[in-house]
């Protein structure tokens, strides 16, 4: 009966005192409430402090829905990119061995170290007026920089390394049992993914999916250096929150950064949901980061 007793007791695996961990957490408590939560408590209580009808009338504002449709727009063509991009990537670095893998993945590591302006600027010097490619492209008629070509381009780069990242230890702690037994059992390679590698990863898939989506959709350094901030036609929303503001137009500003914390909440929501509901499916993910 004491054995019983003593094994359904909670014992705790650190020998701090029970006043430490009450301040521990008092502490990081503290700092999310003052550094997270406050801080977009401000954001919505700015954006509809004039009423609901004068923040609907700043996201109506030509400039604030050619922001939302140019970010939209750039999101629904990065994101199927990088999922096309992490899967092929992460299937070549968790099924094979090959020379140059760990320099693949340190490439696919590398837009977290580089700053997304250095990001920028490369494209600057790859398509800018005085780089090599300038002159051709000017004579066919190809824009590439202050266009949406170059705001793509630059937001591929900085969110490619997510859907990867979360999928390389996902399918390495799998392993290719499963692949082999279908191909064993007469399966196309196709077959295999389609009906094995993609229902595997399918969580993890989403997972990282939400991730780069955010990630595109609130991206600011990169962009602003390759779009040229026109008007009307190359300020996806963050670009258009930052004009709005120095501008002095504070309510249409908070209102268009009221979405992007909007979007932030709805990601941190899915994200928690998926673990929630699949955790032992995506501890993988977490051992591999």
């Amino acid at each position: 009966m004491a054995i019983e007793t003593l094994a359904r007791r909670r014992v705790s695996p650190t020998d701090e005192p029970v006043w430490l961990r009450r301040v521990l957490i008092l502490v990081g408590l503290v700092f999310m409430v003052l550094f997270l939560g406050l801080p977009l408590v401000a954001v919505f209580a700015e954006a509809l402090r004039n009423g609901v009808g004068t923040y609907a009338a700043a996201l109506q504002s030509p400039d604030a829905l050619s922001a939302i449709r140019l970010t939209m727009i750039v999101a629904a063509i990065a994101v199927p990119l990088n999922v096309v991009f992490g899967i092929c990537a992460a299937w070549a670095v968790a099924k094979f061995e090959f020379r140059g893998k760990a320099f693949l993945t340190t490439l696919i590591d590398l837009p977290f170290s580089v700053s997304p302006v250095i990001s920028g600027l490369v494209y600057v010097l790859l398509f800018g007026s005085g780089s090599l490619l300038g002159p051709w492209l000017r004579a066919n008629n190809i824009e590439i920089l202050f266009a949406v070509p170059g705001i793509v381009l630059a937001t591929i780069f900085v969110t490619f390394p997510f859907v990867a990242r979360e999928l390389i230890p996902l399918m390495q702690d799998q392993g290719n049992g499963d692949e082999e037994a279908a191909l064993s059992l007469g399966a196309s390679g196709w077959q295999t993914f389609w009906r094995v590698t993609l229902p595997n990863i399918k969580w993890g898939l989403l997972y990282g999916v939400l991730l780069c989506n955010a990630r595109a959709m609130g991206e600011f350094g990169a962009v602003a250096v390759v779009s040229g901030k026109i008007r009307g036609q190359t300020t996806t929303m963050p670009l258009q929150v930052e004009m709005f503001y120095n501008e002095y137009q504070g309510n249409a500003a908070f209102a268009l950064a009221s979405l992007l914390a909007l979007l932030a909440l709805v990601t941190l929501v899915l994200k928690s949901a998926l673990e929630w509901r699949y955790g032992d499916e995506l501890a993988a993910i977490g051992r591999g980061h």
